[in-house]
């Protein structure tokens, strides 16, 4: 199987974390990355550079420490002022830079930003073109497969992007009016996979070893997107890389260790952000990782009142104390 390679970088598998708002921060990227995901991409961040002053932007962008090479996501709709964006995160460290063209969300397509973009080809071209010339980093694309299901244009898009230099291109299997909903479809993938030279990444509803090597051998793409499935199962890189690899399912791993990646994450939010802001953002991560085990739900409500790093830390240990305690007397 060949190496992806994204301009002069070569990664070192096929599994690729989705950039997503309010979720892949720098400790996300960390912990995906130790777990076994190839490449990881920051946060979408606005084109808009006056807007970087604020913390919340401010904490969105690349650091030193963030694991190589570094690729960072920018959205907007003017060739311009996403070229500026580009050079700025350059100079910030960023060794790629990935364009968002496949967030459906009201609020940045209503900017004509996102998915809203492939509703105008000249604009897709304009934008990449400048993003290119402006950065001798290479430049990545997301895209949906259209605008909706009778305006599929990805074909079309993924041609302008191949003209324009770009180095790879990331395909979510659903179009803008699809949002999240319904099933992802890989069939617009496979012909965008055929028809450029390319690396083509898969994107949507991969939530599984055997649905990675289903929909690998599906579209013929280079590597697969994984996002939302990596929300509170970090580890599901690490089992899609043993599965394609060996053909064989990695045990899911135990309340220990599960324990011990949850407080690891925790402690590197509370770091992160400090402690007030590390305190709500660690509660929506909290719940993904304990959503299917037993007494999760009532453990949330009480977990969401806690204002402290250390309560947290603490409920927790305490949760996943009484979770082996049950686990016990059920053996």
């Amino acid at each position: 199987m060949s190496a992806v390679r994204i301009g002069p970088y070569e990664l070192p598998n096929r599994l690729i974390l989705a950039p997503m708002a309010g979720v892949t921060d720098r400790p996300f990227r960390q912990l995906c990355r130790r777990l076994g995901a190839g490449l990881v991409v920051s946060e979408m961040l606005t084109s808009d550079v006056r807007l970087w002053h604020s913390r919340k932007s401010r904490l969105r962008m690349l650091h030193a420490d963030d694991p190589e090479p570094r690729s960072v996501q920018i959205a907007g709709g003017d060739p311009q002022m996403l070229a500026e964006a580009a050079r700025a995160n350059v100079e910030l460290g960023a060794q790629i830079i990935d364009i968002n063209m496949g967030c459906p969300a009201k609020k940045v397509c209503n900017k004509a930003a996102g998915s809203a973009l492939m509703k105008d080809e000249k604009l897709v071209a304009e934008i990449l073109s400048a993003v290119v010339g402006a950065v001798d980093v290479p430049v990545t694309l997301k895209i949906r497969t259209g605008w909706d299901r009778d305006n599929k244009n990805g074909l079309t898009v993924a041609r302008i992007a191949e003209q324009e230099g770009i180095a790879a291109l990331a395909v979510h299997g659903r179009t803008r009016a699809d949002l999240y909903t319904g099933e992802a479809e890989y069939d617009t993938i496979a012909t965008i996979k055929q028809a450029v030279s390319m690396p083509v990444f898969a994107n949507g509803d991969i939530t599984s070893p055997e649905k990675a090597r289903q929909v690998l051998a599906h579209t013929g793409a280079d590597a697969l997107l994984i996002g939302r499935a990596a929300q509170g199962r970090p580890w599901i890189f690490r089992e899609i890389n043993h599965f394609l690899e060996t053909g064989e399912r990695l045990p899911e791993p135990g309340l220990q260790e599960v324990e011990r990646i949850l407080l690891d994450h925790l402690s590197a939010l509370h770091a992160f952000y400090g402690d007030e802001m590390g305190v709500r953002i660690a509660r929506k991560h909290v719940g993904w990782y304990l959503a299917t085990l037993p007494g999760a739900r009532e453990f949330r409500a009480q977990f969401n009142r806690l204002d402290s790093t250390h309560a947290q830390c603490a409920d927790v240990r305490e949760f996943f104390a009484a979770r082996n305690a049950e686990e016990e007397v059920a053996a």
